[in-house]
């Protein structure tokens, strides 16, 4: 058993020991990044769907309790496997000139990347979310959103 007193606190890192990360203009870039994304998901989902569809048939009705699902399946694996990935941006964000890091300047990984979808999507379902999350970025300085704050992530310039 080890000792309990051994255990260290990581050093807090002040703000201006954070690396200079470029958040200039990245509100608008954001709103065509989603805009993006939103096209490139709704083709992905629609395939999902008929490919479940399909697969109903012959599964007798049971792949269709799936098609529910699928969307959010979509859309958080779309998050995790792109901003997860090594260019850190989804389709869109890399059409915006995009992408995105940790606050300390890291690479997010896919579990990160797919929280940072779930809180975003459900503050976007949500009007009085929504609105505070946007406020977050307008207030902010480093024009982080709500749902960034929460997950310690920052969309750059890429």
């Amino acid at each position: 058993m080890s000792n309990p007193s051994s255990y260290r606190q990581p050093p807090i890192t002040a703000l201006e020991d954070r690396p200079q990360q470029d958040t200039r203009g990245v509100l608008g870039s954001r709103l065509f990044a989603w805009i993006g994304d939103v096209v490139i998901l709704f083709f992905l989902t629609w395939i999902v769907w008929v490919l479940l569809g399909i697969l109903g048939f012959v599964t007798f009705g049971l792949a269709w309790l799936l098609i529910g699902g699928a969307a959010l399946a979509v859309v958080l694996g779309y998050s995790a496997v792109t901003i997860g990935g090594r260019r850190q941006a989804t389709l869109g964000m890399r059409m915006a000139g995009l992408r995105v890091e940790t606050a300390s300047g890291g690479r997010p990984d896919a579990l990160a990347a797919a929280v940072h979808a779930l809180f975003f999507y459900v503050a976007a379902g949500t009007v009085a979310l929504w609105l505070i999350d946007i406020a977050c970025g307008l207030v902010r300085e480093d024009r982080r959103l709500g749902h960034d704050i929460l997950t310690g992530l920052v969309v750059v310039r890429a």
